[in-house]
């Protein structure tokens, strides 16, 4: 049983769920799934799944026979989480937790799952998302990195979709991928350049390759330095193995590396393979996805995880910051329609337009916002500020069901970037305004028109108004034909 393990195990697990069909409708757990690894051997330890039963079954009324099998009647046969509560709790609690996604989906619904019933949540002692892991260090010769993509990648067979298998599934993956980044790492020069798909060479350079006959290389200056790196492979891959020399320093007999040999978190995130040149536009366009990544969809928040905090900051003023869990509370909210496009009538202490927009809030986003400023504002009065507080959501009278909040929009070089999106079409394109000249995105931005917005929750408490301002960092506005 896992009550008798040890507790340093990873314990991977998954979760299937029924997809929301209705705005505000939560996730629903279908299916929870485990297996406790040993992180010394990699060997399967113990396993546990189970389909679940929702309380509310008009959650899946609508649920047909699934291409993994689940089916209606075999959930509604399936024991409801409050009585399976204890057994995933001791699956999970103080142990590293693994999974494919599980920060932003399989934790939060765990979560929500144990504050529905009114039981604490299991705590991770650490967390390994597979998925942030593999596209860091594997890159991009998997594709997208969904779990069916690396899996077909290997050739382990095609992902069921059902927990306990996507489980081991995942462990398998993580083993592959962790061989074939050992191998490229202990003689880099051979492996990484036989590689099509190769994280040092960029997609251009890969396509001039392709176009040249066998064995013949690009320049004689390329030819010379691949002859003298190859000559001088055996002397010094023992001496720049970084892996080997890691083990190495962390050897079992040898504890002065201060590293933990069963700790894999610490192990993987020391290994430090190489910075992978890229061409510039991957570059650009790596760091755009993993910012766009920071911030949290609305089915990715878990309300009860959110939480306000007071930092000190410049001379020993404090500012008060938003979480959830520990990471900042960032917002993307999809498919928002202004309701106010850009108004001249508010201007900022310099007599510029104040440039910031009004959009429709859905439901769930509404529940999020109302949270953070419940949370903030009880801060806010703990702290003794006698500011009036305004509210982040607005609801005038006669039109409680059509909440909204307002946007915040800089020019500044840092502020927000803007973008435009034609209906049907896949690229977009970035506006260029300033606060001088934004009458591109006036026109833009008019009422009725649909953006995606990437927004921070930044309290504020400024002479004697405080409340929780909505930065959009970035906006995609979608353009119709």
């Amino acid at each position: 049983m896992a009550s008798t393990l040890g507790g340093n195990e990873i314990a991977f697990f998954d979760l299937e769920t029924a997809v929301p069909t209705e705005p505000g409708q939560p996730f629903t757990i279908l299916e929870f799934g485990a297996i406790l690894v040993c992180p010394m051997k990699l060997v399967e330890l113990y396993s546990y799944s189970t389909l679940v039963r929702p309380i509310d079954l008009s959650l899946i009324s609508t649920l047909s026979k699934r291409r993994s099998g689940i089916t209606r009647e075999g959930v509604l046969s399936a024991p409801t989480f409050v009585e399976i509560a204890d057994k995933v709790h001791n699956i999970l609690h103080g142990r590293i937790w693994a999974g494919h996604n599980i920060k932003r989906f399989d934790c939060v619904r765990i979560r929500d799952a144990f504050a529905e019933i009114g039981h604490s949540p299991p705590e991770p002692k650490a967390l390994i998302d597979s998925l942030s892991l593999l596209s860091q260090k594997f890159g991009k010769r998997a594709g997208d990195m969904k779990m069916a993509s690396i899996a077909k990648y290997f050739d382990l067979g095609d992902q069921v979709h059902r927990s306990l298998e996507d489980a081991r599934l995942n462990l398998e993956v993580v083993k592959r991928c962790a061989t074939v980044l050992f191998l490229e790492s202990s003689v880099p020069d051979i492996l990484t350049e036989m590689s099509w798909f190769s994280p040092r060479r960029s997609p251009r350079t890969r396509s001039n390759e392709k176009s040249l006959p066998n064995e013949v290389k690009e320049s004689s200056s390329s030819s010379s330095k691949t002859d003298q790196s190859l000559s001088s492979v055996d002397d010094t891959a023992e001496e720049t193995h970084p892996i080997v020399s890691l083990l190495t320093e962390c050897s079992e007999n040898d504890t002065s590396c201060g590293i933990d040999p069963s700790d894999i978190t610490t192990l993987i995130s020391k290994l430090n393979i190489g910075t992978l040149q890229t061409d510039a536009a991957d570059e650009a366009e790596t760091v755009t996805r993993q910012e766009d990544e920071n911030f949290l969809g609305v089915d990715e928040v878990s309300v009860s995880s959110i939480r306000a905090s007071l930092i000190s900051f410049y001379r020993g003023s404090i500012r008060m910051n938003l979480f959830h869990n520990d990471d900042p509370l960032q917002l993307y909210g999809n498919s928002l329609k202004v309701r106010f496009g850009i108004s001249r009538k508010y201007l900022d202490h310099e007599g510029r337009t104040r440039l910031n927009i009004v959009v429709d809030l859905p439901p769930d986003l509404c529940k999020i916002l109302d949270e953070a400023n419940d949370v903030a504002h009880s801060l806010s009065v703990g702290s003794g500020t006698d500011s009036e507080w305004r509210l982040t959501v607005m609801r005038k009278e006669g039109f409680a069901n059509y909440p909204t909040a307002r946007l915040q929009i800089s020019s500044e070089s840092n502020g927000t970037e803007v973008y435009q999106k034609e209906e049907s079409l896949e690229t977009i394109q970035k506006l260029n305004f300033s606060k001088d000249e934004f009458e591109e995105l006036e026109l833009a931005l008019l009422p009725g028109t649909l953006v995606d917005a990437y927004f921070l929750l930044e309290p504020y408490d400024y002479m004697k108004k405080a409340g929780i301002r909505l930065a959009a960092k970035k906006l995609v506005i979608h353009m119709k034909k």
